[in-house]
């Protein structure tokens, strides 16, 4: 297989570059006694995620074929391996609908230039202060030909995306404010305005990025090594290290064991997950003896949107962004939290009234052939990934479990579901996990090792990073739920 072959090279290469350099201690390389003068790098990081032990995530890594592939696939198509791909390789099904979609997002055919792109990926990431993805998509929109003045600030960039700003603004943080006005705005601003396709493109790129953020830090990915914030040329502090090990990445410490959820007791956390499967079975009785009538589905949807409301953080605290960041956006201080804490009425958005599956997909593929394809796809496999597992239980039924976190984060939104009994979701999420769901949704650069240490103490990391899956595609299509209705109001 040619990527394979790609791969390969390249880490054979890798190799030949640390037996270049020699070591001491294990008798690698031609060098012995000789001091080269040379520095170099090493990861400040242990592993892809801060938040996952690095061992774990090469495990899982190195399991079938299916994900070499995806690797060699992911390595041909953006030249490296970054650390987002290796920590969602724990579901492989959804990591090749992710990056077939990304992909063609960034590099097939379509409305905008290859570097328009990447910078309104910049902008995007840039709303919830994401380096990672920032710094990814500076080199990304130089490699393409971007103009490196752009990238000195918003200001600097062609009129046609400082427009965008606004856009990118209310869509991060309050998407519900978006009318149709906004999108007038932008397709009849004279020699800067965007077609329909274009701007659809741009929507569809500002979600993928917001969303991605917040995957980026509820799961605490590690800045790549060649990043910012993700080396150091300092020597390790501990002294057995070998200069092959520093090369390779071999030198983690395993603080990652420590848990900064507090002293938690196993029969303590086991009980939880009985109580939890408890919970399932007895709403599913309930569900077959009675159903609550159209009214009291509705009176609950309003209790749980004004609860939803009052989850915050005892960590919530003001966060500034650095100026590395904030100048690829413009009014630092607008924000999610701003909405909810002086009471704002969020209106309610029904689903049965405008939906992704009849309303939003199809003018997607309207106006960005195959692309509404390809995000459906993503959603389905997010919302339907099941290994009928929980914690130490084999052969349960999560639906009940998955549609709670995904209609949650739509409640959160103001958008509701008609059938849906929303009492079920306090029954099924703790105030734990509420707090760690809103915070990775909307404000997602608050999120801590305790808030995901603090949730679900006897799940796996991969069930967590599952979580965290239906968590971003939750927003994105909320997102792009508010955005479509409003270009297809302007368009009638």
């Amino acid at each position: 297989m040619r990527l394979a072959t790609a791969a390969n090279e390249a880490y054979t290469t890798s190799l030949t570059v640390s037996e270049l350099l020699g070591c001491k201690q294990c008798g690698g390389g031609r060098v012995q006694d000789e001091e080269l003068g040379i520095k170099i790098p090493r990861p400040l990081g242990h592993g892809p995620s801060r938040f996952i032990p690095e061992k774990e995530i090469l495990q899982v890594g190195s399991e079938d074929t299916q994900m070499h592939a995806l690797f060699a696939d992911s390595f041909a198509a953006l030249g490296r391996l970054d650390n987002i791909t290796l920590v969602m390789v724990f579901h492989p099904q959804y990591l090749e609908s992710f990056l077939k979609t990304q992909h063609y997002l960034l590099q097939m055919d379509g409305p905008l230039p290859l570097h328009y792109r990447h910078y309104i990926g910049i902008m995007a990431a840039a709303r919830h202060q994401c380096s990672y993805l920032v710094n990814l998509h500076v080199n990304d929109f130089l490699h393409v030909g971007g103009d490196p003045k752009w990238l000195n600030g918003l200001e600097n960039a062609p009129q046609k995306l400082q427009n965008l700003g606004e856009l990118n603004k209310v869509l991060a943080h309050r998407p519900w404010l978006i009318t149709k006005e906004h999108i007038e705005g932008l397709l009849k601003a004279e020699e800067h305005s965007w077609s329909l396709a274009e701007l659809v493109h741009a929507v569809v790129l500002l979600t993928h990025y917001h969303s991605l953020a917040s995957f980026t830090f509820g799961c605490g990915i590690s800045p790549e090594i060649h990043c910012d914030g993700g080396h150091t040329f300092r020597p390790p502090s501990v002294s057995n290290y070998c200069i092959c090990d520093i090369t390779n990445g071999n030198h983690n410490v395993d603080e990652m064991q420590v848990n900064s959820a507090g002293n938690i007791s196993v029969s303590e956390s086991f009980f939880e997950v009985e109580a939890l499967m408890e919970k399932m079975k007895q709403l599913q009785e309930c569900r077959d003896e009675e159903e609550a009538s159209q009214e009291e589905m509705a009176s609950r949807f309003e209790i749980e949107k004004r609860e939803s409301m009052c989850v915050f953080s005892s960590d919530d605290e003001e966060v500034t962004p650095a100026r590395d960041v904030s100048r690829h956006f413009e009014d630092t201080s607008y924000g999610y939290k701003d909405f909810s804490r002086h009471g704002m009425h969020v209106p309610t958005f029904r689903v049965q009234d405008y939906c992704w599956e009849d309303h939003g997909y199809s003018l997607v593929n309207r106006l960005y052939p195959d692309v509404g394809q390809l995000i459906d796809e993503k959603f389905h496999i997010a919302y339907n990934l099941t290994y009928n597992t929980m914690a130490m239980h084999k052969d349960v039924d999560t639906s009940m479990l998955r549609r709670a976190i995904w209609n949650y984060i739509h409640c959160m939104f103001g958008i509701r579901y008609d059938d849906y009994d929303y009492g079920e979701i306090n029954q099924l999420l703790d105030r734990s996990f509420k707090v760690y769901i809103k915070t990775v949704v909307c404000t997602p650069e608050k999120v801590t090792k305790r808030m995901y240490d603090s949730f679900w103490r006897q799940f796996k990391h991969s069930e967590k990073v599952h979580v965290n899956l239906l968590l971003i595609e939750a927003r994105m299509q909320a997102e792009l739920l508010y955005a479509l209705r409003a270009i297809t109001r302007y368009m009638t």
